[in-house]
């Protein structure tokens, strides 16, 4: 039997009452997270940024990830995984609260500096979370449980664009850059400046809730887990684990997927609303290309029910991933290739171009790669569980790197004006970047054929 199925040890036997409080968590998570979407096309605007800037908000968040991983992995073996949740969460509310002296100054260098601190807080939790998930109970069974989780985070991410939208920025129709240009510079400022202020009130509520929760998950029944208690890796440094770590390809190959696998799902949830102000998609309020990530969401959950559903009862995670990258390249072909002027007619919605619609359905085949890549890339790791963690959330780095690139091609390659795109006769840069996703979903079909099974470089 897998060592790390003997040496676990939980508190009481139920798997109900942790999941039920990690469950929780992921929907903090979400909501946090996919917030950035409709901030992205916010803050070109009020901080009157390119397409490539703006897409900074992805990298100042993601790359705390990166940057924060394994610090939180040593702050999680000092302090313990409840622990850990808990500061986690006051970390995100402090950065939430930065947002309060950013909007009053409108420099985007402090919303970026706010981010970063909201993703350390993140970067914190999921170090926490997601071994533990992955441990709680059969591994067979692991990625139904991560869809649990990722259902309640996608649903979150549904809830959070329509929410900053109707609440905060519901009058965004009167700030299009056509008005704004043309106002004076004193104008201009003024309106800038109270566009930027309606993030204030928001944001101090959410970090003064998630304060709250810091304080309620310090309290609560969550037991502590180990995933090491024979001691084969804690007398180890970190520096040793991690090279020790890096001869289990299964992990090395899991971390490139992940990487790349994040990328795929941060853009298909942040991107969709700048492009769809590229292609007109305004709605009578002019502010529906800002809730276009709800789309994406959608997909997300409903891949997520499925997950639930069929994993493993009927499909293994394993097949769950190779349709998955299957499905990722098939749209990402469509997405790059098909006209924009082909609109979809659907009941309650303005008309939207067919090309958006597949760019929401990705959502779909990325449901799944999350909690798929996760166990098979833990898999035998054993002591090493914890530092393997780590550094699949290292990997979350794609969600920082992969943005950047994606609005830098749409910059450089975007000559087209509005009205050819608009016609038809064009494409924008945004269509076009997304061919950079291919390499993405062919990563996740090798990984789910063939990368999950080596066990040693040498067999590779």
């Amino acid at each position: 039997m897998n060592v790390m199925n003997n040496t676990l040890s939980i508190k009481q036997n139920s798997t109900l009452i942790p999941m039920a409080i990690l469950t929780f968590m992921f929907f903090i998570f979400g909501f946090v997270t996919w917030l950035n979407g409709p901030l992205i096309p916010f803050f070109k605007l009020a901080c009157e940024l390119t397409e490539s800037q703006a897409y900074f908000v992805t990298f100042a968040f993601y790359i705390a990830y990166f940057v924060m991983a394994i610090p939180s992995s040593g702050l999680i073996e000092r302090v313990g995984y409840k622990n850990g949740l808990s500061i986690g969460l006051i970390i995100i509310s402090f950065g939430a609260l930065m947002f309060y002296p950013a909007a009053e100054s409108r420099t985007f260098v402090m919303f970026l500096g706010a981010l970063f601190i909201m993703g350390t807080g993140l970067a914190v939790l999921q170090t926490a979370a997601n071994p533990y998930v992955v441990v709680i109970g059969p591994r067979e069974s692991a990625a139904a449980r991560i869809s649990i989780l990722g259902m309640a985070n996608k649903l979150a991410g549904f809830i959070a664009p329509l929410a900053l939208t109707t609440l905060v920025l519901s009058n965004m129709g009167d700030y299009t850059a056509d008005k704004i240009a043309s106002l004076n510079v004193t104008q201009k400022a003024a309106a800038l400046d109270s566009l930027a202020l309606q993030l204030q009130v928001p944001y101090i509520f959410m970090g003064l809730i998630i304060f709250v929760l810091a304080i309620l998950v310090k309290f609560s029944p969550l037991p502590e887990i180990s995933l090491d208690e024979d001691g084969d890796v804690a007398h180890q440094s970190i520096f040793q684990q991690i090279r020790n770590v890096l001869k289990r390809p299964q992990l090395v190959l899991g971390v490139i997927t992940l990487m790349l696998y994040v990328a795929a799902e941060v853009l298909a949830g942040d991107s969709i609303g700048g492009f769809g102000k590229r292609l007109g998609v305004y709605g009578d309020n002019g502010d529906f290309y800002l809730k276009l990530t709800s789309f994406t969401m959608t997909a997300m959950v409903i891949g997520y029910i499925l997950g639930i559903t069929l994993i493993p009862k009927y499909v293994s995670q394993v097949t769950a991933l190779k349709v998955s990258g299957l499905l990722g390249v098939i749209l990402v072909l469509l997405i790059v290739f098909i006209s924009p002027n082909i609109m979809i007619a659907l009941p309650g919605i303005p008309l939207l171009p067919l090309v958006i619609i597949l760019v929401a359905l990705m959502g779909l085949s990325n449901a799944l790669c999350w909690p798929a890549i996760w166990p098979m890339a833990l898999q035998d790791l054993g002591g090493y569980t914890k530092i393997g963690g780590a550094m699949l959330i290292m990997a979350i780095i794609g969600g920082a790197v992969f943005p950047l690139l994606y609005g830098a091609i749409a910059d450089s390659i975007d000559v087209s004006n509005q009205a050819e795109i608009l016609e038809g006769t064009a494409k924008s840069g945004n269509q076009l970047a997304y061919l950079i996703l291919l390499p993405s979903y062919l990563m996740i079909l090798f990984f789910a054929i063939k990368g999950h099974k080596y066990r040693s470089w040498n067999k590779a």
